[in-house]
């Protein structure tokens, strides 16, 4: 990617801006504008569909501004760091929707960009880009959580194909994935070098899932089971028993992902809207037009610093991965303060609004109460998904304080 001046970037922002005006569906600029939920992750399902929000999605993966800086022949923007800063920073202050939600994106793609040969990068990264496949990610087991690698789903080496027998729980959207990236076991005398990872199309004879319901009251996870699953010898990724190389660069990526999610303030009940202003209007105003609860006015403002910090740790290392060709190991202490800021965000959302900050169901509680029980019920979760706290923790103190085992 070639280095741009200040007047070139200034060029391609109104560029960018013009573009965008343009491009983006009128109908969706209606705060209530009707659109299927799932429409944001794409997939097989949406393939023919008139959703507005698969329109968007459409005309954002045709110019390969779902993933920008990813090269150009596999469909991606192509764009230089600061380019696709410029075209974030556009998004946000049109208040343009998101156009692809896409572990593809956030995770598969980078990790085949760097362990796939080319026939895989053509077969897949085009679809990702597109939105026209739905990922979902084969990593947890029963019991292989934290410890990964004690994986069993074996894959065996039957000469024209693998075949996959075993269980993955906690799948994110496996019952709506048309794909799943997956670590299987191809070596039973190693652990971690016994390790492969492939591609599964989830239509495959064989492959079954089951949803999981949560105490929130949704089910985004599942079980996902598989008996006697053949798949292609194409579908292997990168070496035999080598799987579990992609599979650390992969968790970087997520925890990165999830890190900046949590950065931008929609983990952990951010749908119930603005900490801040929610407390205002539960406890009042003061003779200063301040918050009146001062200990709660306190710690709503170090969370709200402490996000903000995040927020801005998150781009600078983001253009630091970009720069050095993948994130670090200090992934994992964004992660983890991440999930600990979102925890105290969400239950700060609960004590604001006292006990209607409690409500589940009835004409009682506003949308937005409820949205935020739901939120802090979910937010427990954030310091398991992508790695527990504890693993995190283990990793900051191995891999960047350099400290030794415990003996």
């Amino acid at each position: 990617m070639a280095d741009f001046g200040s007047a070139d970037l200034d060029t391609f922002r109104a560029d960018v801006r013009t573009w965008l005006e343009a491009n983006y569906p009128a109908e969706l600029r209606d705060p209530g504008a009707k659109v299927d939920p799932e429409a944001m992750w794409g997939g097989q399902a949406f393939l023919d569909s008139d959703d507005l929000q698969i329109a968007w999605m459409r005309k954002m993966g045709e110019k390969g501004w779902t993933a920008p800086t990813w090269p150009a022949q596999y469909g991606g923007g192509g764009l230089s760091p600061a380019q696709a800063r410029i075209l974030d920073q556009e998004l946000t202050a049109g208040r343009y929707r998101t156009p692809l939600a896409s572990f593809g994106v956030w995770m598969l793609g980078p990790v085949l960009l760097e362990y796939a040969n080319e026939e895989q990068k053509q077969a897949h990264l085009p679809k990702i880009i597109k939105g026209e496949v739905r990922w979902c990610q084969g990593y947890s087991e029963p019991g292989a959580g934290s410890d990964l690698a004690s994986l069993q789903t074996r894959c065996e080496d039957k000469g024209d194909h693998w075949l996959i027998n075993g269980q993955k729980i906690w799948t994110s959207y496996a019952d709506k994935a048309d794909w799943c990236f997956c670590l299987v076991r191809t070596d039973t005398s190693k652990k971690h070098e016994g390790v492969s990872f492939v591609l599964i199309d989830m239509r495959t004879p064989g492959v079954e899932t089951r949803p999981i319901q949560l105490i929130s009251g949704e089910s985004p996870f599942c079980e996902t089971f598989f008996t006697d699953v053949k798949i292609p010898k194409e579908n292997l990724v990168g070496k035999v028993n080598g799987g579990w190389e992609i599979a650390k660069r992969l968790l970087q990526y997520e925890r990165q992902n999830i890190s900046g999610g949590f950065g931008g303030g929609g983990g952990a009940g951010g749908t119930a809207g603005d900490l801040a202003e929610v407390a205002k209007s539960y406890f009042g105003l003061d003779a200063s037009g301040a918050l009146a609860d001062t200990d709660l006015r306190s710690r709503i403002t170090q969370n709200k610093m402490n996000m903000q910090c995040l927020g801005l740790t998150i781009s600078r290392t983001a253009a630091e991965a970009k720069a050095s060709n993948g994130p670090s190991a200090a992934v994992s202490i964004i992660k983890y303060a991440a999930a600990s800021f979102a925890q105290d965000r969400s239950e700060l959302m609960i004590e604001a609004m006292g006990h209607q900050g409690l409500g589940w169901e009835g004409e009682a509680y506003r949308p937005g109460e409820l949205l935020a029980t739901r939120g802090w019920l979910r937010s427990k979760g954030n310091s398991i998904e992508g790695g527990t706290s504890e693993v995190n923790l283990n990793v900051i103190s191995k891999r960047v304080l350099g400290l030794p085992d415990p003996k």
